[in-house]
């Protein structure tokens, strides 16, 4: 972010050039740095070769009926709040979730 050197306001990307919205300031952005913001995110998602070293817990799946699955937490919500507990069957390989 740039600020006018003339005014102090903030100087926006138009095309090729950082103009100041209050006074009219021009200058060409390639005397600037660019920053580029990446936003990533995570998957819930486990993948398979891990869940042979998850624990097995005695649940049972809404799918198939089996009663044993693959079960770890996560934080998928405000601090304040408790954990998701996630299941995945031993047997057929369905996901659920209880909050």
């Amino acid at each position: 972010m740039r600020f006018c050197p003339k005014c102090g306001s903030i100087l926006v990307s138009v095309g090729k050039d950082l103009i100041c919205k209050s006074c009219g300031y021009k200058e060409a952005a390639a005397e600037t740095k660019m920053f580029k913001e990446e936003i990533k995110t995570k998957s819930l998602k486990v993948k398979e070769e891990i869940t042979e070293t998850l624990p097995t817990v005695k649940a049972t799946c809404p799918k198939c009926g089996h009663h044993e699955a693959y079960f770890w937490t996560q934080q998928t919500r405000a601090g304040d709040e408790p954990e998701t507990q996630f299941y995945k069957c031993k047997k057929c390989g369905h996901g659920w979730r209880k909050y």
